[in-house]
């Protein structure tokens, strides 16, 4: 079964973050991908740019309009994602417990419907 890791939090500590300190998250990231590359789990992930950056579609009687920014304001933010391949949900909860840099923030596990 695939799943995608999704990766909530705060984009605003993020931003706040030293040089030093956001080069560890992303070493951390690195390893964490590679561990799950060599584990073949990994399906693909992606950090995303900041909220500030997207563009929304809301629909109304099938009929789109754009917006600037997401579609609601949060507390937290979607910042990027994993794919996983795992047999159980109980896998992908153990993947995603081992997500790094997460003092706080959420990890939303779903599995994926239909695809490639």
């Amino acid at each position: 079964m695939k799943y995608i890791l999704l990766i909530y939090g705060d984009e605003r500590e993020l931003a706040a973050m030293s040089q030093g300190d956001l080069a560890k998250v992303y070493e951390a990231h690195g390893a964490y991908g590679k561990a799950m590359a060599e584990a073949g789990v990994m399906r693909g992930g992606y950090e995303l740019q900041p909220v500030a950056t997207a563009t929304s579609l809301r629909f109304t009687n099938g009929k789109a309009k754009t917006f600037d920014g997401p579609f609601a304001e949060t507390k937290e933010q979607l910042g990027g994602y994993y794919v996983i391949e795992v047999e159980t949900l109980d896998q992908a909860i153990e993947w995603a417990e081992k997500m790094p840099a997460m003092d706080s923030g959420t990890v939303e596990i779903r599995p994926l419907g239909m695809g490639e």
